[in-house]
């Protein structure tokens, strides 16, 4: 296993990509705000907790997760990681997952509403989403809205 990361050719788009005020992020505050809510941007709830936006008045929590960091089951990653650094993507996208699930049940243990969303959800229906987010009791289960009930999904294993 590779201790530290090797700079490989392959890797070098993702560096320097946003981690907040990303495109899906804001084209969901856009719908959302023109659907009426009014939100504030990463406001933490606690530490290692801070949704990309909150909407104060019905006290829910929005992430808008990214299909590949966070492992999309429909976008994400589905083959076992290769190279010098699979060990380390693998490890990654594990912590990843489990952030995600940590940083979900603060918000809910300080009384908040989560609902989380996949990037590929925001971009091909971003009014859907926003009503989603705006209305989440009224979304049913089957609504194929991002769940964590498991912090592995969609994370493959380094080869």
């Amino acid at each position: 296993m590779a201790k530290r990361w090797v700079s490989t050719n392959a890797g070098a788009h993702l560096a320097g990509r946003r981690k907040v005020n990303t495109a899906p992020e804001v084209l969901l505050r856009q719908a959302v705000h023109a659907a009426g809510g009014r939100f504030r941007l990463h406001r933490q709830i606690e530490k290692g907790c801070t949704p990309d936006f909150v909407l104060p008045s019905r006290h829910v929590a929005v992430f808008v997760d990214g299909c590949f960091w966070h492992g999309c089951p429909e976008h994400g990653r589905t083959t076992p990681w290769v190279g010098p650094n699979a060990e380390l993507w693998a490890d990654k996208m594990r912590r990843n997952a489990e952030r995600d699930r940590r940083s979900t049940q603060l918000a809910q243990d300080h009384g908040w509403l989560v609902v989380r969303v996949w990037e590929c959800q925001v971009r091909r229906d971003p009014e859907n989403v926003a009503h989603h987010v705006m209305y989440p009791q009224e979304a049913s289960r089957r609504s194929g809205f991002h769940s964590l009930s498991d912090p592995l999904d969609g994370v493959p294993p380094a080869k």
